[in-house]
C-alpha cells in the first residue's frame, strides 16, 4: 500500500512560481507517477508524467514549457515545479501512482493511488 502526501500549493500572483511535493510512505520506484489537478465544476486534467528512472516525462499541452515534473526515488518525493502561473492553473493538485501502461497518457484510470491534494491559487 502506497500512500501519498502533497505539500506546497498556496497562492501566488500571475507570473509567479511554486514548487509541489509529494512525499510517499513507501518505496515507490517501481512506479508510474503523475501530477493531476481538477478545478470547481470540472474535470480532473492530467497535467504531467513520469516514468519509473525519471528519465521519460508527459505533459498537457496546457502546461507545455512551464511546468516541470521530477522525482528522487531515493527520497520517495514526486515534484512538479510550476512556472508563468497564470489564474487558470488555479485548482486542487493531485499526486498519483500506478503501474497502468499507457502511464504517458497521463490518464486516472492508469493510476492507483492518490493523495487528498494541495491547493494552487493564481490571481490576476
Amino acid at each position: 500500500q502506497v500512500q501519498l502526501v502533497e505539500s506546497g500549493g498556496g497562492s501566488v500572483q500571475a507570473g509567479g512560481s511554486l514548487r509541489l511535493s509529494c512525499r510517499a510512505s513507501g518505496y515507490t520506484g517501481s512506479y508510474y507517477m503523475a501530477w493531476f489537478r481538477q478545478a470547481p465544476g470540472k474535470e480532473r486534467e492530467g497535467v504531467a508524467s513520469i516514468s519509473t528512472g525519471g528519465a521519460a516525462t508527459y505533459y498537457g499541452d496546457s502546461v507545455k514549457g512551464r511546468f516541470t515534473i521530477s522525482r528522487a526515488n531515493a527520497k520517495n518525493t514526486l515534484y512538479l515545479q510550476m512556472n508563468s502561473l497564470k489564474p487558470e492553473d488555479t485548482a486542487m493538485y493531485y499526486c498519483a501512482a500506478g503501474l497502468g501502461s499507457s502511464w504517458w497518457r497521463i490518464r486516472s484510470l492508469d493510476y492507483n493511488y492518490w493523495g487528498q491534494g494541495t491547493q494552487v491559487t493564481v490571481s490576476s
